[in-house]
This record gives C-alpha cells, structure tokens and sequence, in this order.
C-alpha cells in the first residue's frame, strides 16, 4: 500500500524571528496528520488543538500506525521532516520513502526553481493546488493549533492531495526518455532521505562548558586582534579615523587608492579589459591618499560648531554645524607620506563599488604576495584582519548557532539536507557545520563529544576523493598511477610553482593542486602560480580531454550525465572560439563534485547497515565534507574502525550493484577517534 501523508505541528522561533519546525524544541507538538491511499480513502488524525475536548488519543495513535504497517512506501514533501515527527510521537516506520521536494530537485538538472510544495504544484500545474491558510494564519501569529479545525483539517488534506498527485506526475517522468538516467539515482537518494533523517533524529552531544571555553578564548584572542589592528592601522594611515568593519575604509588602507566619485566608480571598469587600460582608469578615477595630522579647527576653534551672528553684529545663542570640520572639532591635515599598503590590484575583477575587493580570496592572495616580497608589516595586518573576520563567523555562526539550536536533550540535531547545492553535496545549518574548516585545529570541534559516558567519536575521512573521482572520469592513466604508488602530489604541485621563481610550501600548494578539477586557471594568479595550471593540463591529459568531450557533450544534448545518472543541464552555454564553452568551470566542476558525493553518500548507507548488522549501538551523528562521524559506544571503537574498513572494501562492488559502474580507481578512508571531535588521531 503506498500511503501519502502530511503532519501540521506546532512551531516556535529564535530571539531573531527563525522559525523551529522540529519536535526537540521544548513545547512544539503534532497537531493533525493526514493520509491518502493509492486507493484513493483519505484519513485523517488528530492528536493536539486547542479546540480538543478529549485529550486521549491513543485511537488516532492506534489506527495511523495500523496505516503505517501496511504501508510498502511512504510519499511525503520534505520526508525528514514528517518521519522525525512520527519516530518523536512514538510511531515506527522504518520502510522506504518516495520524497517529491528530492525527486523533483534532481529533475531540475542543476537549473534551481524553488521546492516547496505550493511552488511545485503551481509549476506543474496540478489539478490539487496547496491552498494559503497555513501562511496567512501564520503570518498574523495565530499558532498552529487555534487555527479552526475544519479549516486546518482541509488545509492538510489539501497539501496531502498535491503532493499524491505530484508524485505521480514525478513517477511518469522518470520513466521518459529524457529522464530515464534518474532513475538509480532517485532511488539512492530517496533511501538516504531515511539515514539523514535517522541523523538528524539522533543529535550529537554537545558539551556546554566546552562551548563556554571556546567562546572565552574567541573574545579573548578577537579583543587582543582589534587593539593590535587599530595601532597598525593609526601606523599606517595617521589620524585618519579607520573602521575595520568597513570594506570602503578598509580597501583605502590596503590600496592606498579611494575613488574621486563612488557613483560611477565601478562604470569605468569591464570584467576583461586589457591590464593596460585597467591601470590608466585606476589613475584616472581614484586618487592617492595620504597619511594624516589630526588638528583642532581653526574656524570654530576645535567646537565642531559656530555661533551665529546677527544682521547687527551681535551674537546670538543659535548653534551651526561647522561645515570645516562637520561637528567633529578637527580637520586633518595630509602629510607627504603615502598611507596604506600601497597594493596595486591586478585586474578588473578586483573592483567593487567602494573602490576596491577585500574579501577572503583576494586577502588571501595579497597576504601571499607580501610574504613573498618580504613585506612584514602588511603581512602581518593582512593575516590579522582575515583572522579578526574568522573570529567574527567563529563567534556568529558557531558558537551563537550552538547556543541557540541545542535543544534541551543536550544535542545539536543537525539536518543534513540533500536538496540545496547544485551537485547534490550535502548542506546543513543552525549551524552549518558543513563551513567548518578542514581538519582537527579548530576549536569549535571539541564541544562535540560522546552521548554516552567513555565513549568515542570516530571519524572516516576519504583521501583526495575528487581527485580520485578526476581520475576515474577522465580515464587519467597518469593520476591513476600516482594514486596507487602514493605519489604526494601537493608536494609536486610545490616544486611546479618555486621553479617558477615563487617559494611555495608544501601546505601553500595544497590551494592549487587540485583547483583545476573544478575548472579554475592561472587568471588572476602570480605567473608562478599561473605556470602550475598551464602544466595541470599537459601532465594529466586524460583529465584534459575529458574536459574537452564534456564541452562536446553540452553542445551537443545541453547536458552532462555522471555515471551514476546525475543531470546537469545547461540550456544557454555557447561555444568560445578557442574551443571551449561558456560554464565552462561549472561543466568540468559539477561531475567531480557530484561522483565525489554520491561516493561518500553511498559509503554512508553501507557504514549504517553494517552496523545494524553486526548489532552495535554506536551511531552515525553527522557528515561534514568527504567524512563521517561517528559517536561510538565503549568497548565498540575497533569494531567500529573494521566496519569502516570492510565498506572501504566493499565499495567497488556496490558502487557496480548501485550504478553498474565499475569505479577502479582505489579508495582510502583514513580512520582516526579522539574523546571529543576535534582531538581524534
């Protein structure tokens, strides 16, 4: 029996207005579900409303589980959210699920549209429409349950009979000849819906005196940087009054450069304008700033205001503004002496309405070049303000999204979605662990601890999966064989770019290594840097050419297929003279990207069943990037480790089983644990 169902709950939300949909929030609770069967009878079940005179419902308990048992598939939009509500009320349902907000997405080909139902139905316009009570009501603050019932209750079935409809409309699609490709893939997707929603089910612990600590050491370390970034910034500047959170004062300190008119500032530049006329409209639309003496204002005697004279002469009691100094009492006087850093940005791209770009890549790369130069000082400020804004998210999204969404179990339940990035990449928030930096030094890693008392966290992490998946898609015999012997090829990549006249460490390398899998070139980096990225391509020519037969593959169908069926549609692309096509980073970064995934999702579905199998207790409780978590119970953690080595193993074969593809480019899970997630080894 397939069985469409849709739950009402009632919800809460965070100091800043975020709405809590879920059941670990302290007061939400279920309200109303409703099913439709594949024969048509529709039910409906009631078990929270302010307007309940019995609050016994044991019946509707009894009789929505009798559903659940016969049920051979369950239909839902947005399926983690209607199963955690049901496992959270006591229910069991442990078969598969057909989720139509999924289906739809991988139907999208990567072109996005929004998913939510009343969205969906309008655009596939179907016969049962989602009707707006629920958001109006919502939208005047009227909760969930004192919406009236009968209008509740038609809302509900309403949704039920869209979502029934849709999922045949999806079902009949998949089938065509365009789509037929999806099919694996919508399969797998549905049935890791079920292990995500499990994870997010589960929670992971958080430790409050952790948390605590990080946040103390954060404000501690960002207060220090401030006191140290407002002397270096008076150094460089003079008086000049600098706010760091400013990016128009901040690209003045770093540039030295502030436009003669910021209204049509950026209308002077074009993306490719040649390097030549970039520099000639740089010195004709902006000016050189210089270092600054603050001085009380002669014209109202450092006041910042005047008094205003009468016809007569007398003076009166009215206050003006001085205009010398605008209110502020000083004036400041240029110095001879040029302020800032004095960089000069290397091309167009680096413009922004305010003057020039400060974000983290181009700090980055500046920080890059005044340790090259050996300009200490502008290093030092350089590497200061990019840490001073990482303290800033540290604080904001994480220890503040912490605080706000652990729920009274102690655990952060982290919803891993499948349906918000373009390739299928797994995303999370409140908080989104997913922007976490790689590796086991930051500190926001050591609040996540056991649930239970002696136990562990173990984490698998994949090897250089996307250049494993490179070399698997471009047939790359080369990258193969420096996979198989250990070839260290960020060490390699450090050797291309010294010899090229640029010092690069072996950890300065890992940057480039592996960018020109997802498309990036030498543009707008050093010529040493630049020369790696020329050389990517005549080293690994299998990859190359795949890059070429993809460009073919869209001109062609407007579309790339991945081996595992994934679609990426890209109805617009052009070809350029030089033969390549326009998005073109995106068609060579969407295949790795997506394999990559689909290969840790799959590893995720394999790790969980063996478990089950073997009847341990440890969970999985979270996937961030090429890894997985897991919070192991005591006395579990080898038999944990052989488990992850035996689906290292496996994966071959059931990556042929999943997909009939034979994928024969080794795999390594590097496996380490630690009593906390940031101390594993």
């Amino acid at each position: 029996m397939i069985t469409t169902l849709d739950l009402e709950n009632t919800t809460a939300r965070t100091e800043t207005g975020k709405l809590l949909l879920d059941p670990f929030t302290a007061g939400n609770k279920l309200v109303l579900a409703c099913t439709k069967q594949d024969d048509g009878t529709e039910s409906s079940f009631w078990f929270h409303h302010a307007d309940m005179e019995i609050n016994d419902t044991s019946e509707a308990k009894r009789l929505l589980q009798e559903q659940l048992d016969q049920t051979t598939v369950l239909v839902c939009h947005n399926a983690q959210h209607e199963l955690i509500w049901l496992w959270d009320t006591g229910f069991t349902y442990n078969g598969p699920v057909f989720d139509t907000m999924l289906v739809e997405y991988l139907f999208q080909r990567g072109l996005k549209s929004p998913l939510s139902l009343d969205a969906v139905a309008e655009r596939w316009q179907l016969d049962n429409q989602k009707m707006g009570t629920l958001k109006e009501h919502l939208g005047k603050g009227v909760p969930v349950d004192q919406i009236d019932k009968d209008e509740l209750e038609k809302y509900c079935l309403a949704d039920v009979r869209a979502t029934q409809e849709l999922a045949k409309a999806l079902r009949k699609k998949m089938y065509s000849s365009d789509f037929a490709s999806l099919q694996q893939i919508i399969d797998h997707t549905n049935t890791l819906c079920v292990l995500l929603a499990t994870i997010y089910y589960r929670g992971f612990s958080v430790d409050k005196d952790a948390l605590r600590q990080v946040k103390e050491e954060f404000e501690k370390e960002r207060q220090e940087l401030v006191k140290s970034l407002e002397h270096q910034a008076h150094d460089l500047m003079g008086d000049t009054p600098i706010n760091l959170s400013s990016p128009e004062q901040l690209s003045a300190l770093i540039y030295s450069r502030s436009p003669n008119d910021k209204s049509t500032w950026a209308g002077n530049f074009t993306k490719y304008m040649k390097k030549a006329a970039f520099d000639v409209a740089v010195n004709d639309h902006s000016s050189v700033i210089y270092k600054t003496t603050a001085v009380s204002c002669a014209d109202c005697q450092g006041k910042g205001y005047n008094l205003y004279v009468k016809k007569d002469g007398t003076v009166g009691k009215a206050k003006r503004i001085c205009r010398t100094c605008n209110h502020k009492g000083i004036v400041y006087l240029p110095q001879k002496r040029i302020a800032g850093l004095k960089f000069s940005a290397p091309s167009a791209s680096w413009i922004a309405n305010h003057g020039f770009s400060t974000n983290k890549v181009n700090l980055e790369l500046l920080e890059a070049v005044a340790r090259r130069r050996e300009m200490e000082e502008a290093r030092q400020f350089l590497h200061n303000i990019r840490r001073l804004s990482a303290l800033d998210t540290y604080l904001s999204s994480f220890v503040e999204g912490i605080e706000t969404y652990t729920k009274p179990d102690h655990r952060l339940h982290v919803r891993l979605a499948q349906h918000r990035t373009t390739t299928g990449r797994l995303a999370s928030d409140s908080p989104n662990l997913q922007n976490m930096p790689r590796g086991n030094t930051f500190p926001i890693k050591k609040v996540f601890k056991s649930r239970w008392t002696n136990g562990t966290i173990v984490e698998a992490d994949f090897a250089q999966l996307e250049f494993r998946a490179a070399a698997f898609l471009g047939n790359d015999i080369l990258a193969k064989t420096e996979i198989e012997t250990g070839f260290d090829v960020h060490s390699y990549t450090a050797e291309v770019i010294t010899k090229a006249g640029q010092k690069t460490t072996r950890q300065e390398a890992k940057a480039h290594t592996f960018a020109p899998l997802f498309g990036a070139t030498g543009y707008g980096r050093t010529q040493a840097e630049a020369s790696y990225y020329q050389q990517f391509t005549s080293k690994y020519e299998g990859i190359a050419a795949w890059h070429m037969e993809l460009a073919d593959e869209v001109m062609a169908t407007g579309k790339v297929t991945t081996p595992t069926g994934r679609q990426f549609a890209f109805p617009d692309a052009k070809r350029r003279p030089q033969g390549g096509i326009t998005h073109f980073t995106a068609v060579k970064n969407y295949p790795v990207q997506s394999l990559s995934t689909d290969i840790v999702q799959l590893t995720l579905l394999l790790v969980e069943q063996n478990m089950r199998r073997n009847n341990l207790q440890s969970v999985i409780v979270n996937s961030v990037h090429d890894s997985i978590v897991i919070d192991t119970y005591p006395d579990e953690e080898e038999r944990v480790k052989d488990t992850i080595t035996n689906a290292e193993q496996q994966l071959r074969e059931v990556f042929l089983q999943k997909f009939e593809v034979d994928f024969d480019v080794p795999l390594v899970l590097d496996c380490k644990s630690g009593t906390n997630w940031m101390n594993v080894t």
